[in-house]
Parts: structure tokens; C-alpha cells; sequence
């Protein structure tokens, strides 16, 4: 087999796993290829054929983690993964609505009670921030939350 052919089996293995970013096969695939240009050209190729794109590969990574994190730390993950600031964040702007949802259900799952003190306040606060909540997001959850929200 060619090396050209073994760089091309090898992509679509790693794009029947999973949808991936440009830069992300690019480098998971670079130390297999022959040359920059060779590996340039299967990307294109891809492109070409719709089998690799960005915006599936963000909208995968969304569905993917929206139950667990919010928009900030999707964000960040897309960022790593290769994938454009303009696409990343018109996916992104999917999250909007939910995101408040998806971190009361993160704190119930993770603390089923309200905080009991100062020091547990902060404790689940700092858990939301740490996935990825933004901080008014959080006040107004953890506010709805000490004053009796229906769980």
C-alpha cells in the first residue's frame, strides 16, 4: 500500500470514529505523512467530499458536552480542538437558551442539597465555575436555589 493510501485509510478510520476539526486530523495525521503537501491535499480532498468539516465537528463537540459543561468551557475545548473562533461560536449560540437549565441539573446532581453555610455556597459555586458557568449565571442559580427552588 502507498503511503499516500495509508494516510488516506488512516483519516477515514479516525473520521468514522468520530467527527473531527482540520487541525485536529492534521495532527493526528501528520507523523504518518510523507509530506505537508501530501497531507495538505487529503485534507482538501476530505473537505471536498464533505467527510471533514468544522462545523460538524463543533456541533458534535457541543452535543456531546452540553450536559456537562457550560459555553466557556465548550468554548475552550473547541479552541483546542483546532476549531475556528466564528464557527465555534455560531455553535455555540446554541447553548444560549439551555445553559441555565444545564447548570441547575449540574448542581443537583452533583450537591441534591442547598448550601448549608457560607463555606458550602462557595464550594458549589466554584464547581459550576469550574465547568465552565459564567459567574452571573451562577449568582442567579445559586440565589434561586437558596431561595427554595422546586427540586
Amino acid at each position: 500500500m502507498s503511503a499516500a493510501a495509508e494516510l488516506r485509510r488512516r483519516a477515514l478510520a479516525w473520521l468514522a470514529r468520530r467527527e473531527h476539526s482540520r487541525a485536529e486530523l492534521r495532527r493526528k495525521l501528520a507523523p504518518h505523512a510523507p509530506s505537508p503537501e501530501d497531507l495538505d491535499a487529503l485534507l482538501t480532498e476530505l473537505e471536498a467530499h464533505n467527510w471533514l468539516s468544522d462545523r460538524r465537528a463543533a456541533e458534535q463537540a457541543i452535543h456531546r458536552e452540553r450536559a456537562k459543561y457550560g459555553s466557556r468551557r465548550i468554548g475552550q475545548k473547541l479552541k483546542e480542538q483546532g476549531i475556528d473562533e466564528a464557527v465555534a461560536g455560531q455553535a455555540l449560540e446554541q447553548l444560549a437558551g439551555t445553559e441555565e437549565e444545564t447548570a441547575r441539573a449540574v448542581l443537583r446532581r452533583k450537591f441534591p442539597e442547598p448550601p448549608a453555610d457560607p463555606r458550602e455556597r462557595a464550594k458549589q459555586y466554584r464547581f459550576l465555575l469550574q465547568r465552565g458557568f459564567a459567574s452571573d449565571l451562577i449568582r442567579r442559580v445559586m440565589r434561586d436555589r437558596g431561595a427554595g427552588e422546586s427540586e
